[in-house]
């Protein structure tokens, strides 16, 4: 029998800052977090704005000078959403079993500022000038072992590199290890630092990215008519997840019970999603069926939306093939619209989001969607949030490679 999952912790780093409230705070009012890239020089870049974290000011609250050197900016995200994540839950960690508790943070790239650091060195100042720590910082793995070590976690331990699913793929292994009695406590969630220049020209020049210079807090538009790419953005969302009994008797704040976990492949084209949304619909179905619930209790989705013209027509088509007419009864909104894509991050800020939703019944709205495209004809909660009673709300993340994961998250 699985056991119930409760989320009792929420910890995020993102382009619209941190802590948790001035977040939400930005999100209900529909700020945009996209702006000039200042992190590096983005002369001769066609592309030169993306979802840019306000982070120096902030990072020497999670490690001294010296530490923070061996730390690559996504691990510093993902460490940083992990102590506030804690820090919410209230759990003392000094004082639990360590083999009952576990770590499970994904990441669609890992290190890739230390790559280009240190192939820079490489190239201009010879081998012998390459870090030793190169490989400990770049790995996709890092995030996870750090978090484990700064709280003494010895129990499940790994990461998942699943593309722009990572995260979500994370949040729903860390489900299954507390369901099926792994562990009582998982810290979980994705972190993403790929805003850099071999990142964002990569992303540029495979085309996937808004063009939109002119305007780049209206670049991110999820299913308006006149999208033409993603916004490059990072970050990091992680929650910490507690069987439901325990957390109920410590008298922990419950933001609401994860109860459904879905994931599926495409097989298909290695960027491209599937036209008629058959991969991501069966992600979908399988949450739903993984819950024991049926569409109707879906209140709210927090769309992948990503701002692409396939993409968002894709997962219309998902929607409507598993939700059938109660889609056009659904609130659904992409906060990507907001904050761009974090890539493997995105799952992790999506079910912080929605866990925010279902406890306090607001829905975020999808910003800048201007002239609806007619192929995406749903609910999307356009420009301004909204105030509603949510019993079931569903998180979306679908990642280059085929790879599908949806959450189900409901009220207590």
């Amino acid at each position: 029998m699985k056991r119930r999952v409760a989320v009792t912790g929420l910890g995020l780093v993102t382009p619209l800052g941190r802590p948790l409230e001035a977040f939400w705070d930005r999100i209900v009012r529909g700020e945009s977090g996209v702006g000039t890239i200042t992190l590096f020089d983005v002369a001769g870049y066609r592309v030169q704005f993306g979802g840019q974290v306000p982070w120096e000011a902030e990072r020497e609250d999670i490690a001294n000078p010296k530490e923070l050197k061996r730390l690559d900016r996504f691990t510093q995200f993902a460490i940083a959403s992990a102590k506030d994540a804690v820090a919410d839950s209230g759990i003392d960690f000094s004082k639990e079993q360590p083999f009952r508790c576990g770590v499970v943070i994904g990441s669609g790239i890992g290190g890739l500022w230390e790559f280009e650091v240190q192939e820079e060195r490489l190239l201009h100042k010879g081998i012998d000038k390459v870090s030793p720590f190169t490989i400990p910082k770049l790995m996709v793995n890092s995030a996870s072992g750090h978090v484990s070590s700064l709280f003494g976690i010895k129990g499940p331990n790994f990461a998942v590199a699943t593309a722009c699913a990572s995260a979500a793929n994370s949040i729903g292994s860390a489900l299954r290890a507390i369901q099926y009695g792994d562990a009582d406590v998982m810290i979980t969630g994705g972190s993403e630092a790929a805003l850099t220049p071999i990142g964002l020209a990569g992303f540029q020049n495979m085309r996937a990215l808004s063009f939109r210079s002119e305007a780049p807090q209206q670049a991110s538009r999820p299913f308006d008519a006149d999208r033409d790419g993603f916004v490059l953005s990072e970050g990091a969302g992680v929650v910490v997840l507690e069987e439901f009994e325990r957390a109920t008797r410590r008298g922990a704040r419950i933001y609401g019970e994860l109860v459904g976990y879905g994931a599926s492949g495409d097989a298909g084209h290695i960027t491209q999603p599937d036209e008629e949304g058959r991969g991501a619909g069966q992600a979908m179905a399988m949450a739903l069926a993984d819950a024991g619930l049926g569409p109707e209790a879906v209140h709210y989705i927090n769309a992948h939306g990503t701002s692409t013209p396939l993409g968002d027509k894709a997962e219309t088509k998902a929607v409507k093939r598993v939700f059938g007419p109660h889609a056009q009864k659904l609130a659904i909104s992409s906060t990507k619209s907001q904050l761009g894509h974090t890539l493997g991050a995105s799952g992790g800020i999506e079910l912080v989001v929605c866990a925010l939703t279902v406890s306090r019944g607001v829905i975020a709205p999808t910003i800048n969607l201007d002239n609806p495209d007619p192929d995406c004809d749903l609910d999307y909660t356009p420009k301004v949030a909204r105030e509603a009673k949510v019993d079931v709300a569903m998180s979306n993340s679908f990642g280059f490679g085929g790879h599908n994961a949806s959450l189900l998250l409901r009220r207590v």
